[in-house]
């Protein structure tokens, strides 16, 4: 890899000129702009003070002149930039190096890291109450959570995907009711829960059935059934009810009160949260014995931090405040408050012919995933939701994503996939199979378009590094986009097979476009979109 060449040609020049510093912490990266050369490292701006040098300038002057003298494989030249910036000016040679990466690679490999190794992720997403389907509301955080497991999961972390059951409390009771009003034809009680889907499933319900059991279990199927829809499959559904059939939540009391944390006042029972942070106190019990929200959720937390040694959270916009109160609750039982990391995500706003839709609601008048899903397919559902960082708001119309054009993202950067297909059942009808890598020969790749391929291709493995240390899967969407542009640019100018092209050309060509397939394929199954073969 041409990284690994130049940090350690760097550091070998350090060596040179008295300075012994590890490769790996020698910075490197590609300039904001190609003019300015292929890579480009800090390494005298960093290291002049402890060269003993008057400025950075003029230890980059030093570097530069031996590793112009002594140029490492695929370095054209070496130039000094700005302060004491080392660039490097690339033949076109070390873009062959990597297209035989990404083969040898393949799908399973490419773009694979371990700096996870170790490390057990547990990652929570989406956590609704089971009395009634998934709202369209619903679908940012799924796809979001399910795609930062895959990340985290392809940097070497052990991961674990789990859903929070909301399954106790007023609010199961108050579905029970209304379910059973409604299977006796009868009106919801005050406060109940409407909707198609509840007469729906009060027709389903057997006449001697337990309309708390036996609407919770149809809710969690509803909710499990609309979910494998959209590609996101938890490994563990948790129950909040099994935290208080097991003890869990007294047992997480008598801790908290160990570490002296907690006080009695005005007949309740509190928290010292002020004390890590939090604006006021909260209230663990009430004074009419019941607990909090919190304070299952603390006992929640408590067990998850038994399984795990980091854990990741997907909360929607309206649980901001709820982070300082939990991270102080695990601080007090003893873990480390840094390592329970909250992701809020911003709302998403559907509309259909310039109307916003209702997305959540207990009147039912709410826009279910499953409408969503049904309308524009989970490809299309999936890859929009990630196309913006969870940190901003958006807004998707219905209408235009349903639509199989180009201007639908998932539809241009599907298109590449099986354009790809094509031109290799094209050449392979055309007796021009692909034969192997090493009968191939690379340096006939040329052509502008071709080398951009290899370019992005080039980038892909930083791009999911960085994916996965800062939870962004809109980098994989934005680079997926970018190498489809590519391929659509090289499949308008170039022939894979034609009048003109060589057979040994064609070969290259198979290679190239095969490196292409690979990198596409394994961005789409981390955004878990699929890679079809033909549209």
């Amino acid at each position: 890899m041409i990284r690994e060449r130049l940090t350690n040609a760097l550091a070998g020049t350090l060596s040179a000129l008295g300075l012994e510093v590890d490769a790996g912490s020698i910075g490197l990266e590609r300039p904001a702009h190609r003019e300015h050369g292929d890579w480009s490292s800090n390494a005298a701006l960093a290291n002049w003070k402890l060269a003993d040098r008057s400025n950075p300038r003029a230890f980059a002057v030093e570097m530069t002149d031996l590793l112009n003298a002594n140029l490492p494989s695929h370095v054209e030249a070496v130039e000094i930039a700005g302060p004491g910036f080392v660039n490097f000016r690339l033949f076109d040679t070390w873009l062959f190096d990597e297209l035989v990466h990404v083969v040898e690679a393949g799908v399973e490999n490419f773009g694979r890291h371990d700096f996870g190794a170790g490390t057990h992720v547990n990652v929570e997403f989406v956590s609704a109450n089971p009395n009634k389907p998934l709202h369209a509301g619903h679908a940012r955080g799924a796809v979001y959570g399910d795609s930062v497991a895959r990340l985290l999961a392809a940097v070497g972390y052990q991961v674990t995907s789990e859903f929070y059951l909301n399954d106790r409390g007023v609010q199961m009771t108050l579905f029970a009711d209304s379910l059973a009003a409604r299977k006796r034809g009868g009106e919801v009680p005050e406060n109940g829960y409407h909707g198609q889907y509840l007469i729906e499933w009060a027709a389903e319900m057997p006449d001697d059935a337990d309309p708390l059991e036996w609407g919770y279990a149809r809710a969690l199927q509803s909710h499990k059934d609309t979910l494998a829809k959209i590609n996101v499959n938890h490994q563990v559904w948790f129950s909040e009810r099994s935290l208080v059939a097991d003890g869990s939540v007294p047992d997480a009391l008598n801790e908290l009160r160990a570490s002296g944390m907690v006080f009695e006042a005005d007949g309740a029972t509190w928290l010292k949260t002020t004390e890590a942070g939090d604006d006021k106190d909260r209230v663990l019990i009430k004074a009419n014995g019941d607990f909090t929200y919190l304070t299952p959720d603390i006992a929640y937390h408590r067990d998850k931090f038994s399984r795990s040694d980091q854990l990741i959270n997907v909360w929607g916009a309206d649980h901001h405040g709820y982070i300082p109160r939990m991270k102080a609750a695990m601080e007090f039982l003893g873990n480390d408050p840094n390592a329970l990391e909250v992701i809020v995500t911003q709302l998403v706003s559907l509309e259909r012919d310039g109307v916003e839709l209702q997305m959540s609601g207990r009147l039912g008048d709410m826009v279910s995933l499953d409408e969503v899903v049904d309308e524009v397919g989970p490809d299309a559902a999936r890859y929009t939701f990630l196309t913006q960082s969870m940190d901003t708001k958006q807004k998707v119309d219905l209408r235009a994503l349903a639509k199989k054009s180009m201007d639908n993202p998932v539809h241009y950067v599907q298109y590449a996939t099986a354009r790809i297909n094509q031109l290799a059942n094209n050449a392979e009808s055309a007796g021009r199979a692909r034969a192997t890598l090493f009968e191939a020969d690379l340096s006939l790749l040329i052509d502008g378009r071709e080398l951009e391929i290899l370019r992005v291709l080039s980038t892909f493995d930083e791009v999911v590094g960085s994916a996965a240390r800062e939870r962004a899967p809109h980098k994989i969407t934005t680079w997926l986009r970018e190498m489809a542009a590519a391929f659509h640019g090289f499949y308008h100018d170039c022939y894979v097979v034609g009048e003109g092209v060589s057979p040994e050309l064609t070969q290259a060509r198979l290679w190239l476009i095969e490196a292409a397939r690979i990198g596409l394929t394994t961005g789409l199954d981390l955004v878990g979109v699929s890679a079809p073969k033909e549209m």
